[in-house]
């Protein structure tokens, strides 16, 4: 049962849902650090809300633990069922368990292990049905409707909306005089919340939403009238890879957000190293867009004092691979090269010396001899070599066409 039957959010609502949230082990106050190296990249006073070192290691048990709980003492609920791509399921099943109920979660079958494995770990049973989260969402409301089970949206409900905004109302108290906040948005949830705790608090804080182009459905909305779902989401970004908003978050986002940029996987990629490199903090991919629309070209923060809201850090290791890889390539300090030689013994040993005298690390190499535009005896060498950056791969490069060598950089 929803505290607020007409279906949208009031900062009484999220006052409410903060006396709520009263035990330490279910919601602590996150840390908010000052970035100096975001501060010269973007000539703002940067100040990173470190939410994703939150239990769960997410925003998502505030929502989860204040409707929950609602629906405890009103109605009485024992069950509950979610669909989540990971970070919401964790919440749901920590606040059940903290409250004595049962839960069920349904999961992708390509959700990240590491997230399946701490879903069951606080309590939840967890089911593995469809390729992404629409079908599991499809799944958990069959669930719903054939028991007594309270089904837990992960945004079209104003509890959880009111228990997302207890965040807004803290980090209003961490920066007072903040100019800018941004917020990384899936379903739009979190934007809502914390934008209707600063509509009341500090409304000349500008609020700015970020999506992931794979994944993004607000501007879509916005110019419709109403939400937009997509068929499909391709984002490294799965904690916020919904593919769709509700009435309820659309209308909140309208009344209260200035402005939604998208970014792309690359740039986010790049936000997740440099939190690794520059903050010393390990970020999943939706936590890190917030950083990704700081440092792109669509959003101008000079002079301002800024909060970028890091909203998760469940990081998978595989993801964290392939994050990795992309962001080294495009910074190229993994490098690959294809270099056109004459098939005959010593040329392999010949260019890797002249990598070897520029204190690059060869990875591998491979022979091509099938390739339609190569001459009889000729063939491809493809490296891929380690490098400390732009210039030395240039350098590289230069070194192995100066010794009569066609050579050609295919990492893109």
């Amino acid at each position: 049962m929803s505290e607020n039957p007409r279906g949208t959010v009031t900062f009484a609502d999220v006052e409410a849902a903060l006396e709520r949230l009263d035990d330490e082990t279910v919601v602590k106050r996150t840390p908010v650090e000052r970035s100096t190296s975001l501060d010269r990249l973007t000539g703002g006073e940067i100040h990173l809300k470190m939410e994703h070192l939150q239990w769960t290691g997410s925003f998502k048990t505030r929502g989860a633990y204040n409707k929950i709980r609602q629906c405890v003492e009103s109605d009485g609920a024992e069950r509950f069922v979610a669909a989540s791509a990971g970070n919401h399921a964790q919440g749901v099943a920590l606040a059940a368990t903290r409250l004595g109920v049962e839960s069920t979660i349904v999961m992708p079958r390509a959700a990240p292990q590491t997230k399946v494995d701490a879903t069951r770990g606080y309590g939840a049973t967890v089911e593995l049905v469809g390729r992404d989260f629409q079908e599991a969402m499809a799944h958990a409301r069959e669930l719903v409707a054939d028991s007594d089970a309270t089904f837990v949206h992960a945004y079209d409900d104003p509890a959880i909306v009111a228990g997302q905004g207890t965040l807004g109302i803290e980090m209003h108290e961490d920066l007072p005089g903040v100019d800018t906040v941004i917020v990384p948005v899936g379903g739009g949830g979190l934007v809502s919340g914390i934008a209707t705790a600063f509509a009341e608090l500090s409304p000349e804080t500008r609020i700015v939403g970020v999506q992931a182009e794979g994944a993004a459905t607000v501007a879509d909305s916005l110019e419709k009238g109403g939400p937009v779902t997509l068929d499909s989401v391709n984002t490294i970004a799965d904690g916020i890879a919904t593919g769709g908003i509700s009435e309820l978050t659309l209308s909140l986002i309208e009344e209260h957000v200035d402005e939604v940029v998208t970014v792309t996987d690359g740039e986010i990629a790049r936000a997740v190293l440099l939190l690794l490199e520059r903050a010393k903090q390990v970020v999943e991919g939706a936590g890190a867009a917030s950083v990704a629309a700081l440092l792109s070209d669509g959003l101008d923060v000079e002079g301002e004092t800024v909060m970028p809201l890091l909203c998760g850090g469940n990081l998978d290791m595989t993801m964290l691979q392939t994050v990795l890889v992309h962001a080294l390539t495009d910074r190229e300090q993994l490098l690959r090269l294809r270099v056109r030689i004459d098939d005959r013994p010593g040329k392999m040993a010949e260019i890797s010396r002249l990598i070897a005298d520029h204190n690059a690390n060869i990875q591998s190499i491979r022979h091509e001899r099938d390739a339609p535009e190569l001459d009889v005896g000729e063939a491809y060498l493809v490296f891929r070599i380690e490098t400390s950056g732009a210039g030395h791969a240039r350098n590289i490069i230069r070194s192995i066409r100066s010794h009569g060598y066609e050579v050609k950089h295919i990492n893109a």
